[in-house]
């Protein structure tokens, strides 16, 4: 199976910071969160699949609460890889009717 990268960009305020990151680490499909502020300077790149191990979950998080109290807006970039669709639809691919 393979699979297709998504890029989804997510506002938060700080006070919602440190949760939403929480939220989307436990999520499965979620390969690597980036933290920035409005004006696009990135603050921390957290690769999920290493985040996910429990003993390095606690100090990411730490680091994201403090980063939260520096700024008021954040946006997360979050890149999640999810099943290619197998119908695309868009042709040129082969012709079932062989």
């Amino acid at each position: 199976m393979s699979f297709e990268h998504f890029v989804e960009e997510i506002q938060v305020l700080g006070r919602d910071l440190v949760e939403k990151v929480g939220a989307l680490i436990h999520e499965g499909n979620v390969n690597r969160i980036i933290i920035k502020d409005e004006k696009g300077n990135t603050y921390v790149e957290i690769p999920v699949n290493v985040a996910a191990v429990s003993v390095i979950l606690a100090p990411v998080l730490a680091a994201v609460g403090a980063i939260s109290a520096l700024v008021a807006k954040f946006k997360i970039v979050v890149e999640r890889a999810g099943p290619k669709s197998a119908a695309g639809g868009e042709g040129g691919g082969k012709d079932s009717t062989s």
